[in-house]
């Protein structure tokens, strides 16, 4: 460990211990405190996820927007609120959903659900430097207050905003010892940094939740390190659950062009999402179900499994010595293949040891100690299904699985420890997801062209710059490459992009549902010409002439032509639905792989629902899908129609409502 960072967590802990254990208080009391310490203006940095502390913030919320004599400025990132309806019919859905995955008393947080719409008070203020994705896309106070940071840089800059408060959700043991649970990201980082910077210490104030898995090792703090607690008031309330969603043929595809670049005895990093639970599936069949999978790659692409690109960076066959997992966020699939045994290679710190380990010269002695010490799974912050919690708990209990540990560690190795950082993150996979990308090999992962944050850039430049820096380390942006847009798609591939998240000089692997794009080291025409041969078809001719046109690539290269009209009728829709259609009927690629938190029933739903919503964005669309759902012969979708409070419509709506619905269920 970093000396320095040795003498400041030893000086911050002898400081938090120094200080007398607090007894559990009610939320007004900590209030009361809160505003008697910090007050008139109070400065708050809470933790991302479902570290954050939801009727603590509230109450104090509350209490100062009554009071005007009071300001309240709220440093945060990913405020998570369960989802709300835009129509009737998202409704009929979204709202038994809700109830059932959150209870009927989720305290939603009050300060996203009003900076969402614009109405935050004039004395309290919010900044986030990563956001529920699409959360504020039409909030001006939420574009305009967003601060744009590398996670790793967040700790820094809280150093100087003049923070005087903490805020945190913790899990307790049987013993009254306190861990940071699912976030060990941040609060630790950020004390130290404002002690370095000689600045008073911030109230710290910790909600216990009972619900909360415990998690031992760094995770764990210090008698005293609390100034205040209170307990969760309800005994009903749940943590947030991320809603697993289907995942379609164009992310299967990726997720299996992914898994050829995962090597046996390496390290993984992925993201959320469909594609990440794409990959992981496809991960699970390559270890368990080895022939099948090896079938639907030579499905995807004969050739492939065989390119240097995949022998020297990846492989096809079963994991014999696993991989480890070292992640800034710890989700659902990561426990699916430490279940099924491909997530088993453990690491320690002790650099002597690991060494020994890695050229094959280890002793049985650092055998032992990494099979009885090691971890083969490290993150910052966890977030996942009810299932994936109730796993965390059992992870946590065991202290020889999961180890959460500072985003600090997790996302860079820019410190002492980059020898050690070097020996465990061997063959380090740093598998992301991207919004678009340009030929030149640039991506925009969070915000629009117009400046509209999507959601933040959270670690991905940080994961993309350090497989530049570790040795064998490769970045994988994955991306789909079209999108629907009303009555046509459009490509995601795009000549120019503004508001880059990763710059061309950093530009390595991408991988669309149409192959993958090794563009390291590579010249600016043969970058293009390796991602023309995974762009969308009905893109690649005016892509190949903008080239031309910015001189970028010659008028004609040797078989161009002929290539060219490969990747047109390669790289269609049809066409790659043509090819997993087999592994689609046999049920090798179901809708849910890492399982669902929807019902049979709501499974339909969501397929018929979000086909009706594409088949109707435009008035076309809209009066042609109406005409459809007129005529008669439509099934009955019984259940469906209960599930939705429609068998019985009453009102000419309800009647049309339903029509439309069966129509949708027809045809999905």
């Amino acid at each position: 460990m970093d000396t320095m960072q040795r003498s400041v967590e030893s000086g911050s802990e002898a400081q938090s211990k120094a200080r007398p254990e607090t007894h559990s208080e009610t939320y007004s009391e900590v209030v009361s405190k809160v505003i008697e310490t910090c007050g008139p203006d109070i400065r708050l940095a809470t933790i991302l996820g479902i570290g954050k502390p939801n009727r603590l913030i509230n109450a104090l919320y509350d209490e100062v927007a009554a009071r005007s004599d009071l300001s309240l400025t709220i440093f945060t990132a990913l405020s998570l609120n369960p989802p709300t309806a835009s129509s009737d019919l998202e409704s009929r859905f979204i709202t038994p959903f809700v109830e059932r995955l959150y209870g009927s008393d989720f305290p939603r947080l009050k300060y996203a659900d009003d900076m969402a719409a614009d109405r935050l008070p004039e004395n309290i203020h919010v900044e986030e430097f990563y956001t529920q994705p699409g959360a504020y896309l039409r909030s001006s106070q939420g574009q305009q207050n967003y601060n744009s940071l590398n996670y790793t840089e967040v700790a820094d800059a809280l150093a100087t905003k003049d923070i005087n408060l903490v805020f945190q959700r913790v899990a307790e043991d049987q013993n009254g010892s306190l861990s940071l649970s699912s976030n060990t990201d941040l609060t630790q980082d950020v004390l130290d940094r404002i002690a370095q910077s000689n600045k008073s210490r911030p109230y710290c104030v910790a909600e216990i939740d009972s619900n909360l898995p415990w998690v031992g090792g760094s995770a764990v703090v210090p008698s005293g390190f609390f100034d205040s607690t209170v307990l969760v008031e309800s005994t009903d309330d749940t943590l947030f659950a991320l809603p697993r969603q289907p995942v379609s043929t164009a992310d299967y595809a990726i997720g299996f062009y992914t898994s050829l670049l995962v090597k046996d005895g390496g390290t993984l990093q992925i993201g959320i999402g469909a594609l990440a639970d794409a990959l992981c599936y496809a991960l699970v069949l390559r270890h368990t179900q080895n022939d099948l999978y090896k079938d639907i790659i030579h499905a995807l692409n004969p050739t492939l499994s065989d390119s240097p690109l995949v022998r020297e960076f990846g492989g096809t066959g079963p994991f014999k010595q696993g991989v480890y997992g070292c992640s800034e966020m710890v989700n659902e699939g990561f426990r699916v293949l430490v279940e099924k045994g491909i997530m088993k290679r453990r690491v320690i710190d002790d650099l002597a040891v690991m060494s020994r380990i890695n050229d094959q010269s280890a002793t049985s002695e650092d055998v032992a100690r990494v099979n009885r010490e090691g971890v083969y799974l490290r993150g910052g912050f966890y977030l996942g299904s009810p299932d994936f919690y109730q796993w965390i708990k059992e992870q946590g209990s065991q202290n020889n699985t999961l180890a959460m540990d500072r985003i600090g560690r997790i996302n860079s190795i820019a410190n002492p420890e980059f020898e050690l950082e070097k020996t465990q993150r061997q063959h380090a996979r740093f598998m992301n997801i991207c919004m678009m990308a340009t030929p030149l090999g640039s991506a925009i992962s969070e915000t629009l062209p117009d400046g509209r944050v999507v959601s933040g850039v959270g670690g991905q430049y940080n994961f993309v710059s350090m497989a530049a820096d570790l040795p064998d380390a490769r970045s994988v942006l994955m991306m789909k490459a079209a999108r629907p847009d009303k009555d046509a798609s459009q490509s995601n591939i795009r000549w120019s992009l503004a508001n880059l998240t990763i710059p061309r000089h950093l530009r390595d692997i991408y991988v669309t549902e149409y192959g993958i794009a090794d563009l390291r080291f590579q010249s600016d025409s043969e970058c293009i010409k390796r991602m023309l041969s995974i762009t969308a078809g009905s893109a690649i001719d005016e892509l190949h002439q903008e080239a031309i046109a910015a001189n970028k690539l010659s008028s004609s290269w040797p078989d161009q032509e002929a290539q060219l009209v490969q990747y047109k009728n390669q790289n269609r829709t049809e066409t790659l639905a043509n090819s997993l259609s087999r592994f689609k009927t046999e049920g090798h690629l179901p809708d849910y792989p890492l399982g669902s938190d929807f019902t049979d029933v709501e499974q339909h739903l969501v397929k018929a629902l979000q086909w009706l919503k594409n088949q109707t964005s435009t008035k076309s669309g809209l009066a042609r899908t109406v005409w459809h759902a007129c005529r008669p012969g439509l099934p009955a979708s019984v259940k469906e129609l209960e599930r939705m409070s429609l068998s019985k419509p009453d009102t000419l709506k309800e009647r049309m409502t339903a029509r439309l619905l069966r129509y949708a269920l027809q045809n999905t």
